[in-house]
């Protein structure tokens, strides 16, 4: 019959050497396992620096929102509108087209065409011109109507533009967290090495148990799971950013390139007053009000009317002089009571509903602006404490642990926590690094541009 502990490791398919073990041996093993060691970490190093040369270029930030400007088709149909809206004020302020008129007038109906007979003295050739001119100062108010449209929507393409950069900043940063990640679980595997190498000394000295070295490896092969999670996390982003850029979703994209931390001075009053006085979205907003106050002086203009003026030449034949006639026509707005009154008052709610959405949007602004710079505060404090206290606190705990660990004194579950909450600060740190780029580059989009500020470390 077979122990438990000989059926327990044919299972396992692993086999422990034979003890007691001579001092040879022993330093034999060791040197084995830090050989291996060695060629892992020389194998990560030359795998690092093979991908950074076969990889495209890394990625610049400013070269990225320079093509994306430029290349981004919804950039380029909003500059296409706002282009075409240009076109529309001269149209609106134009007269309406003349007419012209040709006729014949035959005299009596015996004969088809009497015009020359001796008789026929109604007989004529008409020939009529007349234009049309709108009361005065109604052209003016539609040319203003349509530029504040204009401008309106320059202003609305200026405002995407904005919110593109802020895209391009906020995928550039998530794709910049991705291969910040994957480097940590890289740098992280050699740390559960040495884990799994105290695992097998321990073991092999008779001190540990087996699922020690087992915990260690399953611990390493759930990085580098995690590792091929995040190659598909990096496929999205740079999916989403070609995209953005204008660019087939397929093209490659380089590493992102690190960027230093940066001071923001600024208090929430400087951002809102910034955003007020800058900000495309409320230049929007203040033209179409100004264009529904000039459809509201519109409507009013309407009350007068507008004159025709029509000149006529009659063509007679030559034993009877020749005719001109000129006559000027108006509309009378007689029905002015369910026409001209009740679009006064459809123009006046329009201008109201614009003026108050002037106020919503600054209000709208306000509060995305407390959001983003609350965020851009906690994460600074945030990462002053992943930096200064927690990372190296729990580096130290794991170094302790982890020699405890290799003299019996403290159990590999003790080691593994210190290493995965290491693990867990160090992406914490760099995910606020990103969430507080992010919110810097929402917050720009919502002051009008970009805010300068000092590098810091």
């Amino acid at each position: 019959m077979r122990s438990k502990k000989e059926q327990r490791m044919q299972e396992t398919g692993y086999h422990p050497p034979q003890f007691p073990l001579s001092k040879g041996e022993i330093k034999g093993r060791y040197f084995s396992s830090h050989v291996l060691l060695l060629v892992f970490s020389l194998f990560i190093i030359h795998y690092s620096l093979f991908t950074s040369v076969v990889s495209a270029d890394d990625l610049k930030l400013q070269d990225l929102i320079d093509e994306a400007l430029k290349n981004n088709h919804e950039i380029i149909m909003s500059g296409a509108k706002t282009a075409g809206a240009g076109f529309r004020v001269p149209q609106a302020g134009s007269l309406p087209d003349p007419m012209l008129m040709i006729g014949y007038q035959n005299d009596g109906t015996k004969d088809l065409y009497t015009f020359g007979q001796d008789m026929a003295i109604d007989s004529m050739w008409m020939f009529s011109a007349s234009q049309m001119f709108p009361f005065p100062g109604k052209r003016a108010l539609k040319s203003d109507m349509a530029r504040k449209d204009a401008e309106s929507l320059h202003a609305s393409n200026e405002s995407l533009r904005l919110n593109t950069i802020a895209r391009v900043k906020e995928l550039y940063y998530s794709l910049f967290l991705v291969y910040k990640d994957i480097d940590l679980i890289k740098e992280k595997e050699l740390l559960f090495l040495r884990i799994e190498d105290a695992a097998m000394a321990r073991y092999s000295s008779g001190m540990g148990m087996q699922q020690e070295v087992l915990m260690a490896q399953a611990e390493k092969y759930m990085l580098l799971e995690k590792q091929e999670m995040l190659k598909q996390k990096t496929e999205a982003f740079e999916s989403m950013l070609n995209l953005t850029l204008g660019r087939d979703v397929n093209s490659p994209l380089g590493r992102p390139v690190a960027s230093l931390r940066t001071d923001y001075p600024y208090s929430l009053g400087d951002l809102v007053t910034a955003a007020n006085e800058r900000s495309p979205v409320i230049k929007a907003k203040n033209k179409m009000a100004e264009s529904a106050r000039f459809k509201v002086a519109m409507a009013e203009k309407e009350y007068y009317p507008d004159f025709t003026l029509n000149a006529t030449y009659y063509l007679k034949a030559r034993q009877f002089p020749d005719m001109w006639s000129f006559t000027s026509t108006i509309n009378i707005p007689l029905y002015f009571m369910t026409k001209q009154r009740p679009a006064v008052q459809e123009a006046e709610e329009l201008l109201s509903e614009a003026e108050h959405d002037i106020e919503a949007v600054q209000l709208m602004l306000a509060s995305s602006l407390r959001d983003n710079y609350s965020m851009v505060k906690t994460a600074e404090k945030l990462m002053d404490l992943y930096k200064n206290g927690l990372i190296p606190k729990i580096y130290q705990d794991f170094d302790s642990a982890l020699s405890g660990y290799s003299s019996g004194k403290t159990e590999a579950i003790t080691v593994v926590s210190r290493l995965k909450a290491l693990l867990d600060y160090e992406l914490s740190y760099w995910t606020q690094f990103v969430e507080r780029e992010k919110a810097i580059a929402r917050i720009e989009a919502l002051t009008g541009g970009e805010i300068n500020s000092k590098s810091g470390e």
